[in-house]
């Protein structure tokens, strides 16, 4: 592979596309499948049968609303409630309904990147729950925490649902609970969800369904290179792979190539060498035993209040506090 001109990166995806395909193994950062299309599969994903996530906390947070929402008003206190990758609003749904039926006062501040999946989850709350008051912020976690930190001292309770701390292996998984602790106070709370350890089967399963879903959405990375950068990939050539290590607790997903070729991204001059059944590394999926969560907590400066869980342990959402 080499660089056919000197470039100048006009994007962080641009960058991070040259970064990743330039070194070895190669690897792509899993949040660049969320474009429009990715935006659209990956709901698709949450609705397919194997996909057990959004029904283990969707289950978590229909049992226990009432002990939740009471625990986030801390009796009749006012509180911005802070979401990280909002998504499509589905779970957080249940929260709102329970929130708004028992008159607390809060603020709804839908954090994502995507200001397609903003838009869409701002349209259907304000269909749903027109008495929302509802401030969405685009942007990365960072960035629009730190915008919101600087408005006023308001209370935070910060929700990150479906396990996307699971998208960190665990040492990037330290620092960035350890940047969220940053921007709290001591009366803030954080709301994080876990993926527990469990029949590798069913791991599996949820990452690689016959339908080929989560296929589609692993080579969309691939196609938004097509569509965004003047790449020329074929999706065809190219596997979706799933492996999981039920010891570390770590599912992988690959993109294998499954002959030789070579891919040119003209907006980045760069040509890009594969080898027969090479591998494109995108996605980290970590699971869960309780004792990796609380060293993951302690390390980064939390205490943990209380957890919830659905009956078959298989999920847990837990709530954490800075030390």
């Amino acid at each position: 592979m080499q660089k056919t001109v000197e470039i100048a990166f006009e994007t962080k995806f641009e960058e991070e596309v040259y970064n990743g395909l330039t070194t070895f193994p190669k690897h792509l950062s899993s949040m660049y499948f969320y474009d429009e299309t990715g935006d659209k599969l990956f709901q698709d994903i949450m609705n397919m049968p194997e996909y057990y996530l959004t029904d283990y906390e969707f289950n978590i947070l229909t049992a226990n609303k009432a002990k939740i929402g009471h625990l986030f008003a801390r009796g009749d206190q006012r509180f911005k409630l802070i979401e990280l990758g909002a998504g499509d609003g589905k779970k957080t749904k249940i929260l709102l309904k329970h929130l708004i039926a028992k008159s607390y006062e809060f603020t709804y501040q839908p954090i994502d990147i995507s200001p397609t999946v903003l838009k869409v989850l701002e349209q259907s709350l304000h269909y749903e729950l027109p008495e929302l008051q509802i401030e969405p912020q685009q942007g990365t976690y960072f960035e629009a925490l730190k915008k919101i930190n600087a408005a006023n001292g308001t209370r935070k309770i910060i929700l990150f649902l479906g396990s996307n701390i699971g998208n960190l292996m665990h040492e990037k998984a330290i620092d960035f609970l350890g940047r969220i602790q940053q921007l709290m106070h001591t009366d803030d709370l954080f709301f994080v969800g876990f993926d527990m350890k469990k029949d590798p089967n069913t791991i599996l399963n949820a990452y690689n369904d016959e339908t080929g879903i989560t296929a589609a959405f692993n080579k969309n990375i691939l196609a938004r290179i097509n569509r965004e950068l003047d790449g020329n990939f074929d999706t065809e050539k190219f596997l979706h792979w799933e492996v999981y290590d039920p010891e570390s607790g770590t599912a992988k997903s690959y993109l294998v190539a499954k002959e030789a070729q070579t891919i040119s991204i003209e907006k980045l001059g760069l040509t890009v060498d594969f080898q027969a059944w090479e591998t494109l590394h995108t996605e980290i999926s970590q699971k869960y035993d309780e004792n990796t969560i609380e060293k993951l907590a302690q390390k980064s400066g939390f205490e943990i209040v209380c957890d919830f869980s659905d009956d078959a342990q298989g999920f847990k959402d837990y709530v954490f506090r800075k030390v």
